[in-house]
């Protein structure tokens, strides 16, 4: 099979017709709301991503809104969404096309690839959706169906398979429909051609030209991926508490949670009298500590298990912020990782 026909691309979009989920960015599928839901729904569930999405039009209805928004009412938004990286690049990016562009996201592809945050997939996601362009947004739900179609094993993802894949769906590019095509794709991948268990091949409009469905071994495709091994680490969480306010600090610009607030806590296991050592380098006097239980957060590649502490003060403390609890929910993007702890005060 060399590609999909006009034919078979017509099934596609009828099947479409019927079958489309109906999800809030589609309903008005501007650039920034097209833009907005695909930074969103990178690595998160789309019925995850519903409350936020409808949260942050709220408060940023604009690009223009979104600029000038400070950072962290934008990281106050993304709260529990993860990946906060996601969340400064969307909000850099709109700055930059609020002072360029007038506040018009660019619908040339140059253009779009040089915003933060905008890949290779989400640039022609949204030229395609938003803008009508004629380009295939390939991930790894049209990697499956295109393994599927063509009877083809691959264990890992490269470039060229890519390639492999856009060419193959866009022989049959209809140009008068470039979004809702794209979107067909999307929705044959998520809620069809599923990637655990069995695909529901019979509501499929492909299977009439499915070698995979054909040979009657569609779970086969495309293959094993190999899964790297998590690595893991010990945290201790230091609750730290003053006349009924507690403590947050501001993480560093790099890394893991970059530029988010955190309960201050310690990298592996500490005994009492070294958490009281740690508390007093940075001005803090320990008047009582109890323990208050262990929670574990998944990461992507990484594990943490946490112990909490809570521990009452006297002094200042270098660089942290005394807080009522409400105040840190209210105004502070505090991480899920430490969910259980936040929800403890």
């Amino acid at each position: 099979m060399f590609g999909m026909n006009r034919e078979e691309a017509i099934q596609l979009l009828s099947w479409y017709e019927e079958s489309r989920r109906v999800l809030p960015w589609r309903q008005e599928p501007t650039p920034y709301h097209v833009w907005l839901s695909e930074i969103m729904l990178q690595q998160t569930r789309i019925e995850a991503v519903k409350p936020y999405y409808a949260r942050f039009l709220a408060a940023c209805p604009t690009i223009k809104s979104l600029a000038e928004a400070p950072e962290e009412k934008v990281l106050k938004l993304w709260e529990g969404l993860g990946y906060y990286s996601r969340a400064k690049n969307l909000h850099k990016a709109a700055k930059e096309v609020w002072e360029r562009f007038d506040g018009n996201l660019p619908g040339n592809p140059e253009q779009l690839a040089k915003l933060p945050g905008i890949g290779e997939y989400t640039q022609k996601a949204i030229l395609a959706i938003a803008f009508q362009k004629p380009y295939i947004a390939v991930d790894g739900n049209l990697l499956r169906v295109y393994a599927r179609l063509n009877a083809k094993r691959f264990s890992a993802i490269d470039q060229s398979l890519k390639k492999e894949a856009e060419s193959f769906f866009q022989k049959a590019f209809p140009l008068h429909r470039p979004g809702d095509y794209n979107q067909a794709l999307m929705d044959l991948g998520e809620i069809v051609c599923l990637p655990n268990g069995v695909p529901l091949c019979e509501e499929c409009p492909c299977k009439g030209f499915c070698l995979a469905h054909r040979n009657g071994d569609e779970a086969s495709y495309p293959g094993e991926r190999a899964k790297k091994a998590k690595k893991s680490g010990d945290i201790d969480v230091f609750l730290l508490k003053k006349d009924n306010r507690y403590a947050i600090r501001k993480r560093g610009e790099n890394g893991l949670l970059a530029g988010l607030y955190e309960f201050p806590n310690h990298q592996g296991r500490t005994k009492k009298a070294k958490r009281k050592a740690l508390l007093e380098e940075i001005g803090l006097k320990v008047v009582s500590e109890t323990p208050v239980g262990e929670a574990t957060h998944v990461f992507t590649h990484l594990i943490w298990h946490m112990k909490g502490y809570l521990i009452e003060v006297e002094g200042d403390g270098e660089g942290l912020l005394f807080l009522t609890p409400e105040e840190i929910k209210e105004r502070y993007s505090i991480p899920s990782a430490f969910s259980y702890y936040l929800n403890l005060i």
